[in-house]
């Protein structure tokens, strides 16, 4: 297959154009929504993607990129975090690209937890870093989420030691989706920054709608000890690339730097550099889970099973039954659904698909509850 006809086959099988929001217009009906064809086996509702990525822009930048795939990736490497420290304010110096930020978190986890440090962190809360740190010899101290399946930041900060080397904040939360109020979280970072390093897991800060809500990159270029964690995989739907990049004081982005494993790809960067520059598709995926969003709570209320209003792209909710039986009854109705959460065991997670998925979620759980 020539370059010409590649470009072309990528095109037809892949999305249309992405669309800037427009006031009162239907984003179903608006001839620039990317067509997206329908997934092969059962419906995935269970990882939190974003089955609408990657943007048409995107997929573009990767053809464009073929000519660069014999290079090493290093000059783009330094290219690539040009761009996001400047997107945040920062210098070159303060970013760490890594793959996924899967990887950032691993090697926070190594950094801080070998040996036997001791890590404090949410339960439950996403576990990536904590169960590669634990691999290296890490102690976890998790602190149960309070009544409102939020961080009990009081709790987490008496657990606080002299052997505690870092704190962990996933905001908003994952699975729960709750957001800490901007001021808490803000004043819980530059205390707790002053006896130790706190890692602010902001993958899903996207989809916050509270106007001006701060991200805790503002307290690394005070110069705090404070790690910022982000993620290409959520709202730009680049899961599969695996690119994403950690924000911290040069000195402490040093010591993450040598605890990472694997080098970013010239096609994830190519694609990263394309994604954060498409506002259009940006503005459109968060369109679209919005409306994901209003469909799952419009259900859940009907059939009066608890849950949390998410700050995310899923949905935590009480299935009143053991969640692993939910799990496999709706595996067997052919959707997929969040993995049990201790001591959650009858909650589920289920995320925010393309909309006919989700609403074909909502006409099975129906019947399964």
């Amino acid at each position: 297959m020539n370059t010409i006809n590649r470009r072309e086959w990528l095109k037809s099988a892949g999305l249309g154009g992405a669309f800037t929001l427009l006031g009162g217009a239907s984003v179903l009906a608006h001839p620039a929504t990317p067509v997206v064809s329908p997934p092969a086996g059962p419906i995935r509702l269970q990882s939190n993607e974003n089955p609408y990525g990657p943007s048409e822009a995107v997929r573009k930048a990767l053809m464009d990129g073929f000519e660069q795939m014999c290079r090493y990736p290093y000059d783009m490497m330094r290219e690539t975090a040009a761009m996001i420290a400047a997107r945040h304010g920062v210098s070159p110096e303060h970013i760490v690209l890594t793959v996924g930020s899967g990887e950032g978190l691993h090697a926070a986890g190594l950094a801080y937890g070998l040996h036997g440090g001791e890590i404090i962190a949410a339960q439950p809360t996403f576990l990536a870093l904590m169960e590669y740190a634990q691999r290296w010899g890490a102690y976890i101290h998790y602190v149960p989420l309070d009544a409102n399946l939020g961080h009990d930041l009081e709790a987490m900060a008496q657990r606080i030691t002299h052997r505690t080397s870092l704190v962990f904040v996933c905001n908003p939360n994952n699975p729960s989706g709750t957001l800490l109020p901007a001021d808490r979280m803000r004043d819980f970072c530059a205390s707790v920054s002053g006896r130790t390093v706190v890692l602010a897991d902001e993958a899903y800060f996207d989809y916050i709608t509270e106007p001006g809500y701060p991200s805790m990159i503002e307290l690394v270029k005070q110069g705090m000890n404070v790690i910022v964690s982000r993620t290409l995989s959520k709202v730009y739907g680049m899961a599969g690339m695996r690119i994403g990049y950690l924000v911290a004081r040069p000195d402490i982005a040093q010591r993450l730097r040598a605890h990472t494993m694997a080098t970013v790809s010239i096609p994830a960067m190519c694609g990263a550099q394309a994604a954060l520059r498409d506002t259009e598709f940006y503005a459109y995926s968060l369109k679209q889970n919005a409306e994901a969003l209003r469909l799952l709570y419009e259900t859940l209320d009907d059939l009066k099973l608890r849950y949390v209003r998410s700050h995310a792209n899923f949905v935590f909710f009480d299935t009143k039954q053991p969640v692993t039986e939910f799990n496999d009854r709706m595996a067997q109705k052919g959707i997929l659904t969040g993995r049990p959460f201790p001591p959650f065991m009858t909650w589920s997670r289920v995320s925010t698909g393309r909309l006919e998925d989700v609403k074909t979620f909502c006409k099975v759980l129906r019947d399964v509850v």
